[in-house]
């Protein structure tokens, strides 16, 4: 049996969302001349690639991506997918939705290895059930969920077209 799908967030919602974050991250970091934004994979890639067009199109920004990939399972063999090195550069480390932490922690985990100057962390959707000490410093859409729901983030290739309540 399919579980009962909610929207929460359609196309448009998400475009002003996205479009307020991306505004959000430039006036956090006006004084930066580059920045580096890190998408966890898969949903957290794509949600930083989609502020990294916004950020090019409304900031004079130098914007880079890249992705880091954490294994669930084995959270300190992560693999980060980056030819630069990250000492003395602003990041800001992306995921679609951030529920207990756990993802975002041990993605810091892999990019505090270098001595950054910045990190910020971005979500397109805070649950609030953190079980590890991580703040969202930038939130598209916060929303108070039980511990047995599901958040569903759709996408369709590089676009985040639905978010839905399961």
């Amino acid at each position: 049996m399919k579980k009962k799908q909610l929207l929460i967030l359609d196309k448009e919602r998400i475009s002003y969302k996205l479009r307020r974050m991306a505004y959000e991250i430039w006036e956090r970091n006006s004084d930066e001349k580059e920045i580096i934004l890190i998408g966890v994979e898969k949903g957290g890639k794509i949600l930083a690639d989609n502020l990294s067009a916004l950020l090019k199109e409304i900031s004079p920004l130098k914007v880079y991506t890249t992705s880091v990939n954490i294994n669930k399972k084995n959270p300190l063999n992560h693999a980060l997918d980056f030819e630069r090195n990250l000492s003395g550069q602003t990041v800001v480390l992306c995921d679609d939705v951030v529920n207990s932490g756990k993802t975002i922690m041990y993605s810091l985990h892999a990019i505090l290895s270098y001595d950054l100057k910045k990190v910020m962390v971005a979500v397109l959707v805070d649950r609030k059930h953190k079980s590890f000490p991580v703040a969202s410093d930038i939130v598209g859409h916060t929303i108070a969920t039980t511990l047995q729901d599901h958040i569903e983030v759709e996408t369709k290739g590089k676009e985040i077209i639905a978010v839905y309540l399961e």
